[in-house]
């Protein structure tokens, strides 16, 4: 399996990066800076030098060409104002879901965040509250398209070593989640046509990962 992923330097990308290539499948990390290319190649994938944010459609389609799926990992990160909120996790997982309608590429799995579904609340800082709007926005987007989309909300996340056990279910409830384990997650609905068309909450939990993505599933 083909797969390109959006913000192949973030720390969920490189770990999901290793796994996939480790088990034989082909990543494709699209990053801002050349100077990460290394990190990718280390991680075993294919390192694709794409601004997302000053990219057009036709240019990220290019490089979605045989992808048999997307993954948007990417995000402004920290440091970042609202306007690159905005213009990352809203505007940039759009412009890959526009790429990848125009390549034929059917499967997208969005990496969001837990606490979107409501408005931020009274005293939010004005950065964590564009996040979560731009976040939002994204899914709204993504429901709204033919893909077989799934969207995936991360609870706390935390670079623990992988426990290979999760709640992943439509409300978990607060909670925290190794990335690790986010990666070995991804990977499973990336195997799982039927979770397209769902939104799933993810933290740490009771249940083996494949039997969470086969509940969810259901």
């Amino acid at each position: 399996m083909r797969v390109v992923i959006a913000g192949g330097h973030g720390k969920i990308a490189l770990l999901l990066q290793r796994h996939l290539a480790g088990r034989g499948d082909t990543p494709v990390g699209l990053i801002r800076n050349p100077e990460q290319a290394a990190t990718l190649r280390a991680a075993g994938a294919t390192p694709v030098v794409c601004d997302l944010e000053h990219a057009d459609v036709t240019e990220v389609a290019a490089h979605l060409d045989r992808a048999d799926a997307v993954i948007f990992a990417a995000g402004a990160g920290p440091g970042s104002g609202a306007a690159r909120k905005d213009s990352v996790d809203r505007g940039a997982a759009a412009l890959l879901a526009d790429a990848a309608t125009r390549a034929g590429v059917h499967r997208y799995l969005l990496v969001s965040s837990m606490g979107v579904d409501d408005p931020p609340a009274a005293g939010t800082d004005d950065v964590w509250a564009a996040y979560l709007r731009a976040k939002r926005a994204a899914e709204d987007d993504l429901r709204g398209r033919d893909l077989a989309w799934t969207v995936l909300r991360p609870g706390q996340l935390t670079d623990n070593e992988p426990t290979g056990r999760v709640t992943l279910t439509r409300h978990a409830g607060r909670g925290a989640i190794s990335r690790a384990d986010v990666a070995l997650v991804l990977a499973a609905l990336l195997d799982t046509p039927g979770t397209a068309g769902k939104t799933l909450e993810l933290v740490d939990g009771p249940t083996p990962i494949a039997d969470a993505v086969r509940a969810a599933h259901a």
